[in-house]
């Protein structure tokens, strides 16, 4: 007995320890870093006029600026994604923070075209990553039943960037010039990198069971590894980037044309374009922070993750399609700015999920190239959406026909991808398939709050 007890307390390793004061000052870093993410990204989008004004520039050669950020946006992602298991996160994010200030500098020493798409184009390949990794990095923090909040949080950077910046970098704009949103955001990148480079260090969970994996020494464990075909290619996995795509499709709108659209279709000031979007950032903010509570709820009555997790997420895309494919038609004022809000705002809570029912299915050791894989094609959109708009609307009778035509498009391959996600994604099936947990008792999702 004393033998066998020995052997247990050999093959089962103490559960690392859950340090609360650091995993959250981890995860406030992290929002911070989603935060400065979403203003980098969307600062062409709240320039968009000016700088086609002062460049004299077309709205296919806007688009075609706005789309080169998605040139190396996916690809990075997926390299990314392999590289995040010998490279730590405090690495990989405070490169990547410090790659996003040298980004923003070129357009500051020659104002072209070409100046342009190099700093979208470095940009792009910088921030590919910054979702799928910052989340893992997250993940190493916090064990598999506290993630849900971190995660809607983490998230949340996107909406608090958006909500912050509009206003910000629209007063900057208007003020100073659109080039000091560039001075300001670059130097504000470089800061967070130096911040993140003392503080960020990996956490005790990049290495844990995957949940509801067998941990007892009697029983069969879960593979360390699977084939990543399998992993790519069961329901949940391709149902998870379904989602994603549809919502990075209106995201992808959200940040090169919503601006212009407001400014030039709706007559708004850009101080009300800016108020507008920060509105739009808000109900995206409301949702993540529900998606927890939500969650949890669900778990209590004994839903199954396909229902908790998933179903939310196809549902979610769906029904900001309709809303995208009515705005266009609708006469009155207010109608058409709640439809607007819905179409670019309601899909925001598909981005925490699509990682929660994509981990369940995945080893903890190939998270982080599964969280790269994920992104790079959910996020595909970026390379197309800007650019196939500023077409539509250059080749069209009028600007008004053009964005109907860009919307419709967009609803139906957001309706289209909703509801692959809502047939696709099931968790607890998948997993057993692959054999990482128990054929007679499903496992539990993470729950979203701890």
């Amino acid at each position: 007995m004393v033998e066998n007890a020995t052997v247990d307390s050999v093959e089962s390793p103490p559960s690392p320890t859950f340090d609360r004061r650091r995993a959250w000052l981890i995860a406030a870093m992290i929002v911070t870093f989603m935060l400065i993410n979403y203003a980098d990204k969307s600062v062409l989008g709240l320039a968009a006029v000016p700088i086609m004004d002062e460049l004299g520039i077309s709205n296919s050669t806007y688009g075609m600026i706005s789309g080169s950020f998605s040139l190396l946006f996916s690809l990075s992602g997926l390299v990314v994604g392999f590289v995040s298991a010998r490279v730590s996160s405090r690495v990989l994010l405070f490169t990547m923070a410090a790659l996003w200030a040298v980004a923003q500098l070129p357009v500051l020493f020659v104002a072209s075209v070409p100046a342009l798409v190099a700093g979208r184009v470095l940009l792009g390949a910088a921030e590919g990553p910054a979702a799928s990794m910052s989340m893992h990095a997250l993940y190493k923090w916090f064990p598999a039943d506290r993630r849900g909040l971190p995660s809607a949080l983490q998230i949340s950077g996107a909406a608090l960037g958006m909500l912050v910046a509009a206003p910000v970098v629209t007063w900057l704009i208007t003020g100073f010039g659109w080039r000091s949103a560039f001075v300001v955001l670059a130097v504000t990148s470089a800061v967070w990198s130096l911040l993140w480079w003392r503080v960020g260090h990996d956490g005790p969970y990049g290495q844990e069971p995957a949940p509801g994996a067998h941990t007892s020494t009697d029983a069969p464990r879960a593979p360390k590894r699977l084939p990543y075909r399998l992993l790519l290619l069961n329901g949940t996995v391709l149902g998870s980037i379904a989602a994603a795509f549809g919502a990075s499709w209106a995201l992808a709108l959200s940040h090169a044309w919503l601006p212009a659209y407001l400014r030039t279709q709706l007559g708004m000031t850009p101080g009300g374009a800016a108020t507008l979007i920060s509105a739009i950032s808000a109900l995206s903010l409301v949702l993540l922070l529900s998606v927890p509570v939500l969650v949890d709820t669900l778990r209590r009555r004994g839903c199954s993750g396909r229902w908790s997790t998933g179903a939310p997420q196809g549902v979610a895309v769906a029904v900001a399609a309709l809303a995208m494919a009515s705005f266009p038609f609708m006469d009155g004022r207010v109608s058409h700015l709640v439809l607007l809000a819905v179409a670019f705002g309601g899909h925001a809570i598909v981005f925490p999920l699509h990682y929660m029912t994509a981990s369940a299915v995945v080893p903890p050791v190939q998270r982080g190239a599964v969280f790269g894989i994920v992104a790079a094609a959910g996020t595909l959109p970026g390379l197309i959406a800007p650019y196939l708009t500023g077409h539509l609307l250059d080749s069209a009778a009028s600007q008004s026909t053009g964005y109907t035509q860009a919307y419709l498009l967009s609803a139906a391959v957001m309706l289209t991808c909703g509801l692959l996600a809502l047939a696709a994604i099931r968790p607890e099936r998948d997993a057993r398939r692959l054999g990482l947990t128990d054929e007679k008792k499903p496992a539990p999702a993470p729950t979203a709050t701890g």
